[in-house]
């Protein structure tokens, strides 16, 4: 059975929390969607929900759904995951979401905490910096989906539920786990739902994971993640094991599908662009999937795949081009319009020979595995910090899937390597 059960917002971030799992030493399934069958054997049961963006009330029931099959499997504590930049609005998903979970646990208070160091996510005095800059200065105040216009967590948390939101600040954090515990008990006996955790560094997101060893829910990105497997090997319940990330070998054609408009990866097709054949699809152009799938398949009958590297096929816009198809075709509309286009092209790949496959964004992952039919992955060992390879059994594919901010520049040039 699962030692830990997760719930993750999105399906990118949850490979990301996978591979956090599985870098510090527990095997970890990904399952796509409430499951419907019984869960596979590992230390850890991700669940990965496409609810970031969903309606509330719709990304509270998956959520529940998902936490009744990981307590029925036997998970012993329920990790909600969301991304490090704290997507979401006023509107939710995050608040309405743990209340829920909270409710249905039976407990009182959750941590929350979406620092993540190695991807430069901080969290100070309760504020939300990527890399030197706020969060609402981060390009993220532009987000076409989530648009993240206030750093202060704790004033965020506090539109999206009815329960009060404190702060575990620097200087508590700095003292370690003791100081941390005490910190949470002041907190919930003031009446107190939640505390939004500050974190700068691994050291301090280790301290907040044992602090809440015995808490039923805990939230956060999956930074906070890397202190949860101590407590079970703490507690006896986990072996020492230096294989967790094991896979197949890798074989087979290489691409790689973009559909985030995030400057990490506008720069990496950028960077793409230069050494590895590249279609880049204008959806502003031709606001129509089936089109823009057979653009692709005419450019794949020129024989651009190969074992030797990968080919990029990109339907990501700049900002204002986003903003323009919005416009024209309405927020949902546009964006159904660019994962309908890649989760056909995905199939066109598979069925041409590809077996190794980088997804880029969020929501162009969730598509593309849907499309598929992908219902679990192996987790193996990360590209970059929170970027792993995955490889889904049924299809006989290896896949990454990354967020669309995460990743270094030359990321779809390393991944394959």
């Amino acid at each position: 059975m699962p030692l830990l059960g997760c719930i993750a917002d999105d399906f990118t971030g949850a490979t990301d929390l996978a591979a956090m799992l599985v870098a510090h030493g527990m095997t970890t399934i990904q399952v796509i969607g409430v499951p419907t069958t019984p869960l596979p054997e590992a230390d850890a049961i991700v669940v990965a929900l496409k609810s970031r963006t969903a309606p509330a009330a719709e990304a509270v029931a998956d959520s529940l759904a998902a936490c009744d099959a990981l307590l029925a499997a036997g998970a012993k504590q329920i990790f909600f995951k969301y991304c490090s930049t704290f997507d979401s609005t006023d509107a939710g998903n995050i608040g309405p979401v743990a209340d829920a979970l909270l409710h249905r646990l039976q407990s009182g208070f959750a941590l929350a905490c979406p620092a993540f160091p190695a991807n430069s996510r901080s969290v100070f005095h309760g504020h939300l910096f990527v890399g030197t800059s706020l969060l609402s200065e981060s390009g993220m105040e532009r987000h076409p989906l989530t648009p993240m216009r206030d750093p202060n967590l704790v004033r965020v948390l506090s539109r999206q539920t009815e329960g009060g939101v404190g702060l575990i600040p620097f200087a508590t954090v700095e003292e370690g786990g003791a100081a941390i515990r005490q910190a949470i008990n002041r907190l919930r006996d003031g009446g107190r739902r939640y505390a939004i955790a500050d974190a700068v560094t691994e050291a301090h997101l280790h301290a907040l994971g044992a602090a809440v060893a015995n808490h039923a829910l805990v939230t956060g990105g999956s930074g906070l993640a890397m202190g949860l497997p101590q407590n079970f090997r703490d507690a006896g319940l986990l072996p020492d094991r230096h294989d967790a990330d094991a896979l197949p070998e890798p074989r087979g054609a290489m691409a790689v599908l973009a559909g985030s408009c995030s400057r990490a990866t506008l720069g990496q097709i950028g960077l793409a662009r230069d050494h590895v054949p590249t279609l880049e699809l204008d959806a502003l152009a031709t606001p129509d999937a089936a089109a823009l799938q057979r653009q692709a398949e005419d450019w794949l009958e020129a024989g651009p795949l190969s074992e030797k590297r990968p080919v990029v096929i990109a339907a990501s816009a700049a900002p204002e081009k986003v903003a323009a198809l919005q416009a024209r075709l309405g927020r949902d509309a546009a964006g159904s319009l660019v994962e309908t286009a890649l989760a056909g092209i995905a199939r066109t790949l598979l069925a041409r020979g590809v077996a190794r496959l980088v997804v880029a964004g969020g929501e162009t992952s969730g598509a593309v595995v849907q499309a598929l039919g992908v219902d679990r992955l192996r987790i193996g060992p990360q590209i970059d910090p929170g970027v792993p390879w995955t490889y889904a059994e049924p299809a006989g594919i290896h896949l990454a899937l990354k967020s669309g901010n995460f990743g270094a520049r030359d990321f779809f040039l390393r991944a394959f390597a």
